[in-house]
């Protein structure tokens, strides 16, 4: 009976942690808080970027910026955080790994982070799940700022850099066994923002009082062609993304810019995709993870997001960025990469709350904006938040996102934990419990909970029981399900005025859908290519400033609602 017993446990267990199917952006990972005190003079805030994921032995590896440490995942969703320090020598400041190169040599995994002082190790690990390193290089005398690495089909091994407004990104190929380079850096890309518009400085992408950066490296390998990706405009803004130029090379002349970035997520509730890396699962499907802006407390302030990926037809490498930061399911699963079709539930809906401090007030916790929070008046135990769904609705997912209020932290914390209950009911007066997390002993700042079962409800309270630190806050509380109505109609009048005094720009207009609240924007360089989107709430207009000045444009859009989606109209041409 005992054994009947135990693997009956085993398989609920089993089962418990299979249930869970998607995943939500930003991802769900204890991020460290920012190290930098001059960096927090305005509160401080967690902060990390620059993300690389490598999938090494059938697990994948997560290293970004200031975190004492990385991640591992068999499922990119339960992610397990070792602490190690890479700097040498160690004290008592802030240092640690800036935009870490991460490669893979055979059976070896190496890192490196950004310096070009001649004293930082490369590490090596033939088992980093058991966070087992050792020098591979004591010094590493070339150095380089936001590196990354690349070992070839032939087994050369070659090393990319450069962080600059003014400097190009590099390449240059190292010696497997010795790391030391064998040439001089060649040049492998500059910005050209009076050609590309999306790649200018600038939350409007209009070139405010500084060139754009380039940064971020990383190069894939795909059907025989090199395509090597970078960070532009800059990591504070909406309009931060990865382009991607294409060779048949990994080093030196030929290569030709997609002109379309490649990650590019400048709407929506969380924005900005930059200065990421591009990885494959154990399915062999593409993902691109990358960097997403906050910048309120500090333009460093920032988070993580991941993202389906691949190639088409004719090789044009794509990033499928469309509800972005709506649940999407996991690496294998049947519909891997894709949007689940749950929608957003209570954007601008009414919101309750137990208590309000000064101006954060309860309406920012569903407004869909990250840079806006509600907070509470204290972080105790009993402080609440209730989202009020408008109508009885099949509830599939919550995500709670909170926000840093009046925390004390400094730098990576690894005994912090949030504890919550989640309350539902139909109609405000019978409450039953739908999430007890009030055991819980994990770092949660970016809760997603998908529910074993859908229920059908109104009412979502969320109930504080601990936070880590500072007042009880929320940056989003996201519902997503299915609002049990009619989905939008089909957007008319849409068009599109490109300026002929800057083709880089244009005004996209269309009349407002009654039972819309959002709508997607999809374009590109060819009408069946539309692979960038932008997702806008509450508005019928965009100004878009982001093309290619040498090329026509293609353009359609879909409107949003609890409900679904519409159907996306025409294609529209844009000379």
């Amino acid at each position: 009976m005992k054994k009947y017993v135990l693997i009956l446990m085993i398989f609920v267990g089993l089962r418990s942690v299979a249930q869970q199917t998607s995943y939500c952006n930003p991802i769900n990972v204890d991020y460290g808080y920012t190290p930098i005190p001059n960096f927090s003079e305005w509160g401080r805030h967690r902060a990390t970027a620059d993300p690389v994921i490598v999938n090494y032995k059938g697990d994948f590896y997560l290293f970004s910026t200031n975190q004492w440490g990385y991640w591992y995942s068999n499922d990119m969703l339960h992610w397990h955080f070792n602490a190690r320090r890479f700097l040498r020598p160690w004290n008592e400041g802030y240092d640690e790994l800036c935009a870490p190169a991460v490669g893979v040599i055979g059976d070896t995994m190496i890192v490196f982070g950004s310096t070009y002082t001649k004293n930082f190790t490369i590490w090596m690990s033939t088992n980093p799940k058991a966070n087992e390193w050792k020098p591979l290089v004591d010094s590493f005398e070339i150095g380089g700022w936001d590196p990354a690495f690349f070992t070839d089909d032939d087994g050369k091994l070659y090393m990319y850099n450069g962080s600059s407004n003014k400097y190009p990104l590099y390449g240059i190929e190292l010696n497997r066994k010795t790391l030391k380079p064998i040439g001089t850096r060649k040049e492998m890309y500059l910005l050209e923002p009076d050609r590309y518009g999306w790649q200018r400085f600038g939350e409007h992408m209009d070139n405010t009082f500084l060139d754009p950066f380039i940064e971020g490296s990383w190069m894939t390998k795909h059907n025989g062609k090199y395509y090597f990706q970078y960070g532009a405009p800059g990591t504070e803004f909406s309009g931060y993304a990865d382009g991607v130029i294409v060779g048949n090379q990994p080093l030196g002349d030929g290569f030709i810019p997609q002109s379309m970035p490649l990650s590019f997520k400048p709407g929506g509730f969380a924005r900005g995709a930059g200065h990421g890396a591009t990885f494959t699962d154990n399915d062999h499907k593409y993902w691109h993870v990358s960097t997403i802006t906050i910048a309120v407390k500090n333009n460093f302030e920032r988070r993580i997001g991941i993202w389906p990926a691949g190639f088409d037809k004719d090789d044009v490498m794509y990033c499928d960025q469309s509800f972005g930061d709506y649940p999407h399911y996991l690496p294998y699963t049947k519909e891997a990469g894709k949007f689940t079709g749950w929608m957003l539930l209570n954007y601008n809906k009414p919101v309750t709350v137990s208590s309000t401090l000064g101006s954060f007030n309860a309406n920012n916790a569903v407004d869909e904006d990250i840079k806006t929070y509600w907070s509470a008046v204290t972080g105790n135990e009993g402080e609440w938040i209730q989202s009020d769904l408008g109508n009885l609705s099949t509830v599939r997912a919550i995500q709670i996102n909170y926000a840093d209020q009046d925390v004390p932290f400094l730098g990576k914390q690894t005994n912090i934990y949030h504890q919550y209950k989640i309350y539902h009911s139909p109609d405000g007066k019978k409450w039953e419990l739908l999430v007890d997390k009030s055991k819980n002993t994990t770092d949660v700042p970016h809760e997603y909970v998908e529910l074993d079962q859908p229920v059908t409800t109104r009412f979502i309270r969320l109930v504080n029981i601990h936070m880590p630190a500072g007042k009880f806050a929320v940056s989003g509380l996201r519902v997503f399900g299915n609002g049990n109505g009619i989905k939008p109609d089909t957007v008319k009048n849409f068009i599109v005025l490109r300026t002929q005094k800057d083709k880089r720009s244009a005004w996209l207009k269309w009349r407002p859908v009654d039972n819309a609240y959002a709508y997607n924007i999809y374009m590109g360089v060819a009408p069946d290519k539309l692979y960038n989107s932008i997702m806008v709430y509450n508005t019928n207009e965009y100004w878009f400033a982001g093309m290619d000045n040498r090329k026509p444009y293609y353009f359609c859009i879909e409107a949003i609602n609890e409900n679904g989606v519409s159907q996306k109209t025409a294609v529209i041409k844009a000379d």
